[in-house]
């Protein structure tokens, strides 16, 4: 197990690919469940466990892996058949030869059924491990030729240790917030501890708390605030991407696709947190009237949220809460307009809080 320690929690996983090490594994896996908590690097380490030679699989040149992830929004019929190709080539150094294929929820149709294929008749020496976000896209006749292997969310705990190991200078307040607004996932705690990071969240509770403290609120202007944040977020996602590319050196066009979707999906990672930590602003509103300190998300506002935090507030922000997830979910399952929905939130979020304020005022 000790090759699986560097992944935190995860204890069902974890359980089930030991045992596929001891018993010797099935043909196929599917680790699945959300970003940020440790699917691709236990994947890794389930590899290399299986190859023997960690160092290789972590630099990803030992010749009996094989690693497959989307090039564009999408893994297509042609990065299936490179696959399958390759599929039918015996070990060259390992008992075996090992298939990770990252985001296999973003198959199309074509390629599923390619993959298919092979599931049913796999050659008895390769070992073929799906990554996951959502089991929903993949075909019923996938999950069920594969191992299932769930992961969760991690614990506040296991996110506070990783921000204290990373930043041990932080306040014990704003490693508990940072925590709590990670919502489980290392990865997003990991950028929340970035400078720019800082200012985007500064920018956003400003936000937050404007729509029910400012009487000229603007919900364009506030719109623009919020888009910006997303775009920079998208910029420094594909600035990073842009130093991967130039180490594989694909073709012009799989690089513009390898640098689309890392911006894109960077941008709807952002916009989904987001609008989560518009919601735990407004919860917190609704938390602190209710005299549930301790349950608080922000707690390194608790100064601002005990003065906004009043009875009257209070119904307006659980309305609000409800109106954000509403928009949440349909951008997480839906193609929105990311500036009008935005706008149109701010919108009726002004109307669910707003009146109190302009009123007294």
């Amino acid at each position: 197990m000790t090759g699986f320690d560097s992944v935190p929690e995860q204890h069902e996983a974890k359980r089930l690919l030991a045992a596929a090490l001891a018993e010797g594994p099935a043909h196929a896996y599917l680790l699945h469940g959300p970003a940020g908590v440790g699917k691709r690097e236990l994947a890794r380490r389930f590899a290399a466990e299986l190859l023997g030679d960690h160092a290789r699989v972590e630099r990803g040149t030992h010749p009996d892996l094989y690693v497959l992830e989307p090039l564009g929004d999408q893994i297509r019929i042609d990065d299936v058949r490179e696959l399958r190709r390759d599929l039918h080539m015996r070990p060259f150094e390992a008992q075996r030869r090992v298939y990770l294929v990252f985001g296999a929820d973003t198959m199309n149709e074509d390629a599923a059924d390619a993959l298919l294929k092979d599931l049913e008749e796999p050659p008895s020496y390769a070992v073929i491990v799906l990554v996951a976000e959502d089991l929903g896209p993949l075909p019923e006749t996938i999950r069920s030729r594969c191992q299932l292997v769930p992961f969760r969310r991690l614990s506040e705990r296991a996110v506070r240790d990783a921000i204290e190991a990373r930043a041990p200078e932080l306040p014990e307040a704003e490693v508990t917030t940072l925590a709590r607004v990670a919502g489980g996932r290392l990865d997003r705690a990991e950028r929340l501890l970035d400078p720019a990071a800082v200012k985007r969240r500064a920018a956003l509770i400003e936000v937050a708390r404007a729509v029910y403290l400012d009487p000229a609120f603007e919900p364009a202007d506030a719109t623009e605030t919020l888009l910006a944040g997303i775009s920079e977020r998208g910029a420094e996602a594909k600035e990073k991407a842009e130093e991967r590319v130039a180490v594989l050196e694909p073709t012009a066009r799989e690089a513009e696709q390898m640098l689309r979707r890392a911006q894109r999906g960077a941008e709807r990672d952002e916009l989904l947190a987001v609008l989560e930590e518009l919601e735990w602003w407004y919860r917190d509103l609704v938390v602190l009237a209710a005299g549930a300190e301790a349950a608080v998300v922000h707690v390194d506002r608790l100064a601002e949220l005990r003065e906004d935090a009043t009875r009257e507030r209070s119904e307006g922000a659980e309305r609000a809460c409800e109106t954000i997830r509403a928009t949440w979910r349909d951008a997480e399952e839906l193609q929105l307009s990311t500036p009008l929905a935005l706008e149109a939130l701010l919108i009726q979020l002004r109307r669910e809080l707003g009146g109190l304020s302009v009123m007294r005022s």
